[in-house]
């Protein structure tokens, strides 16, 4: 049976979830709302926290909140760095919760605005999109059951709405949680500067190796890449190069899913 797929928006989320049970998608979806909710309040009230391009104190008992502030004080960049991946991760974790009435699925992953997280048994194979340099178009991750859980966050100063400082077509993130790749891909991709390509990556990889929260790296930026610490198996894309360059995340996972509204 094909694990199910499901795409929604919301204002800014772009929400891709796929999972062997139809109830843990709905028990995703239920706590995107819940968080996304609780954040809004939060930050109409507390408007450092939207805005800051710095770690932010917080004094609250929200989990959205403090997961993004501890992500933000790790990586040393502003709270908001971590917004997608934080509600990946909550809306993973309510998809694996044990509940008496629900299976727990073997298939657990959530994808916002390029920032995913995954909890699976079953092999998973990930696109990497990063604009439409040829070097970007067939390179791709296998995701094991030995890697999970994982969080994968990407920046880019080339694609995408997020605010990147630095010149990377795209720098991935692997860590134990998409929180903490989203935060951290921010951090790196804005050392990923200057005239001199391969030194602006290799000054990046190095600031890599300093943040032990996180596993491994993969950078790109024009006609090199650099990688350092545990990154899942990579893999080559197959694929006819127009679909490849497309930002929507239905390219992203390339496994046969059943789709479903």
């Amino acid at each position: 049976m094909k694990p199910y797929k499901v795409h929604f928006t919301e204002k800014e989320s772009d929400i891709t979830i796929i999972s062997d049970l139809k109830s843990a998608i709905a028990d995703a979806k239920k706590a995107f709302y819940h968080h996304r909710m609780d954040l809004e309040n939060y930050i109409s009230n507390h408007k450092d926290f939207l805005t800051s391009f710095s770690p932010v104190s917080v004094n609250t008992s929200l989990k959205i909140i403090n997961l993004m502030a501890d992500a933000a004080h790790i990586c040393d960049v502003g709270p908001m760095a971590a917004v997608a991946g934080a509600l990946a991760d909550l809306m993973c974790e309510s998809m694996k919760k044990e509940k008496e009435e629900h299976k727990i699925p073997k298939i657990a992953l959530v994808e916002n605005g390029g920032e995913i997280i995954i909890d699976s048994k079953k092999s998973l194979r990930i696109a990497l999109y990063a604009g439409d340099n040829e070097l970007n178009l067939n390179i791709g991750f296998l995701i094991e059951e030995a890697d999970c859980p994982i969080g994968i966050g990407t920046s880019s100063a080339t694609i995408g709405h997020a605010i990147s400082l630095g010149e990377a077509d795209a720098v991935t993130v692997f860590a134990e949680n998409a929180t903490l790749a989203d935060a951290c891909a921010t951090r790196i991709a804005n050392i990923v500067k200057g005239n001199d390509i391969e030194k602006s990556i290799k000054k990046a990889l190095d600031a890599a190796d300093d943040l032990q929260e996180i596993r491994g790296v993969f950078i790109n930026r024009e006609n090199k890449i650099g990688r350092t610490g545990k990154i899942p198996k990579m893999i080559k894309v197959e694929g006819n190069k127009n679909q490849l360059i497309h930002k929507k995340a239905e390219n992203l996972f390339m496994n046969d899913f059943e789709i479903f509204k």
